[in-house]
């Protein structure tokens, strides 16, 4: 197994420590620990695809690997604001729904020799999911953190659904029952 693949690996071990960290009451300075877990998890993601981009390292494991660990850090941050009542259910659901959707969407494309690359969109939502999950998770109690936590929440919405609207319609030929 190569280095990428290996941080990889690391990425979704980094998931249950988080998930400890962030939900067993009483540790002190649990939500700064696990959010500094957060970002080292998000910043594996650059770095072990910058690896296996620059050293030609790249496998179908990476392939398959890398983006699920990316899909299970978020979700797992994600389901823990509706779990703390920080974030409605109804808005978790949306984000999450999206990344099934654009999932089979990508294996349709791939069964028909499409390779459907991330939009510069997608990469704004993740930006903004990735940003609210750090605000969220730190959770600052003032007045100005609760309202950039709210900018985020709503901005990282808005962006999953342009970005889902913008992958179908542009790969839209993907989905027509003439393309095999």
């Amino acid at each position: 197994m190569n280095l990428p693949n290996k941080i990889t690996i690391a990425r979704v071990f980094m998931i249950p420590v988080f998930l400890c960290i962030y939900l067993i009451p009483g540790i002190p300075y649990g939500n700064y620990i696990a959010a500094a877990v957060f970002i080292i998890a998000c910043l594996t993601d650059a770095l072990d695809g910058h690896l296996a981009r620059k050293y030609h390292l790249i496998t179908n494991f990476g392939k398959f690997m890398d983006p699920l660990a990316d899909k299970l850090l978020v979700s797992a941050a994600l389901i823990c604001f509706v779990e703390l009542k920080l974030v409605p259910a109804w808005i978790i659901i949306v984000i999450i729904s999206r990344e099934f959707i654009i999932s089979g969407f990508r294996l349709v494309a791939s069964d028909n020799g499409v390779v459907i690359a991330a939009s510069n969109i997608a990469k704004f939502k993740t930006s903004a999911q990735m940003i609210m999950s750090i605000l969220l998770i730190v959770n600052f109690d003032n007045l100005v953190f609760n309202v950039l936590e709210q900018i985020f929440v709503y901005l990282s919405l808005v962006l999953t659904i342009i970005s889902l609207i913008d992958y179908l319609y542009k790969n839209r030929k993907v989905l027509s029952e003439n393309n095999k």
